[in-house]
């Protein structure tokens, strides 16, 4: 068997075609395997909408940086992952998980649709947190009803009465 040495251009070629190829496919993440930070949340606005029709329940957006946010990252901790919190959420709404991550890739459809909500929300801090109905408009675009917003709180008690206050306006037809 013969060997072929590679020139140093050749090599540094392969390797750069390597790391393209690597890249490419690291980034081209599908948005069906694309899942939010916190288990029963969900990503997909479609997804939420649906679930807020079938169950009359409002949507919840926390709009997060998951990777580099400190305050987020304390609202998980001290709110999100405790089971009152959950127990709470599965009665009163859908979670919606609206990420925007720095280092992390996300589903190029699922980073415009943040994109699209943040601008909607007039969102410019994090965490912030929307509590929301959606109709969908004969165009097929959503309008959206926001019923408040709300950003760190200490307590799942605390948070979650804040929530529950928005809720009950929107049901008195305030």
């Amino acid at each position: 068997m013969q060997a072929y040495k590679l020139s140093g251009a050749l090599r540094v070629s392969f390797l750069a075609l390597f790391v393209l190829i690597a890249s490419i496919s690291y980034a081209q993440t599908s948005t069906s395997d694309y899942k939010a930070e916190n288990e029963g949340w969900l990503v997909n606005v479609d997804e939420a909408y649906a679930l807020s029709q079938k169950t009359g329940k409002p949507i919840m957006a926390n709009f997060t940086g998951s990777d580099w946010c400190g305050w987020c990252k304390r609202l998980t901790k001290s709110v999100f992952i405790h089971d009152e919190f959950k127990t709470w959420a599965e009665k009163n709404v859908v979670l919606l998980e609206l990420d925007f991550p720095r280092r992390k890739q996300i589903p190029k459809e699922i980073k415009q649709q943040n994109s699209n909500l943040q601008k909607a929300f007039s969102v410019r801090g994090y965490p912030t947190i929307y509590v929301f109905d959606l109709a969908k408009k004969d165009d097929g675009e959503f309008a959206i009803s926001a019923l408040g917003k709300t950003g760190y709180t200490k307590t799942v008690k605390e948070f979650t009465d804040g929530i529950d206050e928005m809720i009950a306006r929107r049901d008195s037809g305030e």
